[in-house]
């Protein structure tokens, strides 16, 4: 056991060199760091919560309001330095940069993508299924005629699977991608189903009415 005065002497010491270590040339550097981090935290905490997502925003909250502290409060004591202020705020900038790249790599959450095509609409339905995907097809009017429209919900990071789709069948077709806030029922990408030959839209045949079907002669089978 340590006497109470050795145990005061030596926390003294451990934050004299904390301070001498964010007060001397790696200082700046230090705090361009931790600004970096805490607003690439900040960044996901904000679009998180836009996606509702209640477990990971308030963990992701309490060490980005940790090294936040950090980077200003050393910050603050060393005003008269202007490379401290320049590692202040070029990590904020550098911070935003980087959690936008880190958002975009992780893709959180589900998009929907809506594809308009004058032609091609059907065999790219047909391709996305066969990889797993739920797609609807809808017929519509375009100012040069018909288009056809496909819609399908899919995770962010699929995005891209789906857009090279789209070039493949038709590199002309427009494209709108948007994140929905809620999705209930029906079902997202499991796994690739076998292709099952479905006709296309307006070629099916409509039931004939009991006046439009030929009459049967008499006498028939057994007669």
């Amino acid at each position: 056991m340590f006497p109470p005065g050795r145990r005061r002497r030596g926390s003294r010491n451990r934050r004299i060199t904390v301070d001498a270590l964010f007060a001397g040339p790696w200082g700046p550097l230090i705090i361009f760091v931790l600004r970096i981090m805490d607003v690439s935290l900040a960044l996901l905490r904000t679009l998180l919560a836009v996606r509702n997502a209640r477990i990971a925003v308030p963990i992701i909250g309490f060490f980005e309001v940790l090294l936040w502290i950090f980077a200003v409060g050393n910050a603050i004591r060393n005003l008269n330095s202007p490379l401290h202020l320049l590692g202040y705020a070029g990590g904020f900038a550098t911070g935003n940069v980087v959690g936008l790249w880190l958002e975009a790599k992780l893709a959180f959450g589900l998009a929907v993508v809506r594809v308009i095509s004058r032609h091609g609409g059907v065999e790219l339905a047909e391709a996305l299924r066969e990889k797993g995907f739920g797609v609807t097809e809808i017929a519509g009017q375009g100012r040069d005629g018909v288009v056809e429209i496909v819609d399908t919900v899919a995770k962010r990071r699929q995005i891209p699977t789906i857009l090279a789709e789209v070039d493949r069948w038709d590199p002309e077709a427009f494209v709108l991608v948007e994140e929905p806030r809620a999705v209930h029922g029906g079902w997202l990408r499991a796994q690739p189903r076998e292709r099952v030959a479905l006709p296309r839209i307006g070629t099916i045949r409509p039931r004939r009415t009991r006046a439009e079907r030929p009459p049967v002669e008499a006498g028939g089978e057994g007669a």
